[in-house]
């Protein structure tokens, strides 16, 4: 055997042990990034946090080449990992739509879905320009099944310029369209009908901002750059609530526009002439030759139905907690709101929290962790499976998990116990509503 030819052998030798310690480490890290992710997953499960609740990431394991683009776009906490070389969704009830995922992923093998095969979802029928069945009535932002802040922007536009090409003919006397609902779709179709001449009208239940003006003012908006008519892009990341507010008011006060708040459309009419009649609560009539949309997907928040609910110390959203101290308040709810709320007014007021169920579920990670030191610190008084069944002035009154029931003395309550989905008055408007199972909500790259 030559020199020449040992030398090679040795060289071939070297670089094969090489390449094979490197496929050795790499396949150790896939298992480990494995055990830990299915760790994760386990958690979750126990947790109530596996199964989504909204929009949320479906990965094609036939498509997906594990690039981890993903894992590395979503700017969530744990809501994908890997799996043997492929992404996996671990706390989906975490997810908030963002579709960063969908956009990353190199091969489009995640699609964005609502609704699980078990777990139905109420949605109306919207086609691609946003139109419903009901032609004349147009749909955007979360109530058609596409949330965040970003999406509803853009959906809020694209939804006007739909109303710009269809060619429905106008009636004399009747606006151009109405717009119902002032949160992110609803504040930029307003935006976009003032910038193509139509005439409209934006009317809010609540106020400028609609669900995120009802955010706790401390909480962080997580968005990304976008394009707001009139205005140009707004680079927002991480802003907070008031910052976002504040960027809606001057826009909406620099180009002369109103919004008509509390104000709640209670019901639409077709009329014979292809218009559509709005009654307010307030009474009040408004006649359109198109309607849009924007209110969500909650409506009006779920109350209690017991005595005392309608006194004026009752209240379904945290506003202004910093001028709030030196009261005794319940909290009553289990999900992120309301945590998030007996959080920001524990350190001036003495606070109890009550919930239904034995525990929490579906809580995001931080506000578990806070929530579970506030109650170490004795900052927070959490009564598990209790119900609030009575409210007077100076007091309410708990059933507890025996079924007896305890008066506590209070001088503020607030209830976060979700809201009602919209579809009777949808329905009432004509509009066909269909609970759709692991439904792919159609998304633009």
């Amino acid at each position: 055997m030559d020199s020449v030819f040992l030398e090679q052998l040795i060289t071939y030798g070297t670089v094969f042990i090489f390449c094979a310690a490197i496929f050795f480490f790499y396949l150790r890290k896939k298992k480990k990034t494995s055990k830990k992710t299915l760790k994760k997953v386990a958690i979750a499960k126990e947790e109530g946090l596996y199964e989504p609740v909204s929009l949320h990431p479906f990965i094609d394991p036939n498509a997906c080449i594990g690039s981890g683009a993903c894992i590395k776009a979503c700017p969530e906490q744990d809501i994908l990992g890997m799996v043997s070389g492929q992404a996996e969704v671990i706390n989906a009830s975490n997810c908030v739509g963002h579709g960063a995922c969908f956009h990353a992923c190199p091969v489009e093998a995640i699609s964005l879905r609502i609704g699980t095969e078990k777990r139905g979802v109420d949605l109306p029928h919207v086609n691609e320009n946003f139109e419903t069945n009901m032609k004349g009535i147009y749909i955007a932002g979360e109530l058609g099944g596409m949330g965040l802040i970003k999406n509803s922007v853009e959906q809020g536009q694209q939804a006007i310029d739909s109303i710009l090409k269809n060619k429905k003919q106008k009636v004399d006397n009747a606006i151009d369209v109405a717009i119902v609902g002032a949160g992110p779709a609803g504040i930029s179709a307003t935006l976009a009908a003032k910038k193509h001449g139509l005439s409209s009208i934006t009317l809010e239940q609540d106020s400028l901002g609609g669900t995120v003006f009802t955010f706790p003012r401390s909480k962080v908006v997580m968005t990304s750059p976008m394009n707001l008519p009139l205005h140009g892009k707004a680079k927002l990341y991480d802003t907070s609530k008031a910052e976002l507010l504040e960027l809606w008011e001057k826009v909406i006060t620099e180009h002369d526009i109103e919004i008509t708040e509390n104000t709640k459309v209670e019901n639409i009419f077709p009329q014979e002439n292809g218009t559509f009649k709005l009654v307010t609560n307030r009474n009040t009539e408004y006649i359109a030759n198109n309607v849009l949309l924007a209110i969500g997907r909650r409506g009006s928040p779920r109350k209690l139905g017991i005595p005392g609910e309608d006194t004026q110390k009752v209240a379904y959203r945290l506003l202004e907690p910093e001028l709030i101290s030196g009261k005794k308040i319940i909290v009553v709810g289990g999900g992120d709101s309301a945590i998030e709320s007996a959080l920001l007014l524990k350190d001036e007021n003495e606070v109890i929290l009550s919930y239904r169920k034995d525990k929490f579920s579906r809580l995001k990670p931080k506000n578990k962790e806070k929530i579970i030191t506030a109650e170490k610190n004795n900052s927070i008084s959490i009564i598990f499976n209790s119900n609030l069944v009575q409210i007077h002035p100076e007091s309410i009154l708990l059933q507890l998990e025996d079924e007896s029931t305890k008066e506590f003395k209070n001088d503020l309550v607030y209830i976060f116990a979700g809201g009602e989905l919209p579809t009777t008055f949808l329905e009432k408007a004509g509009i066909k509503v269909t609970k759709r199972f692991g439904y792919t909500v159609k998304k633009h790259k």
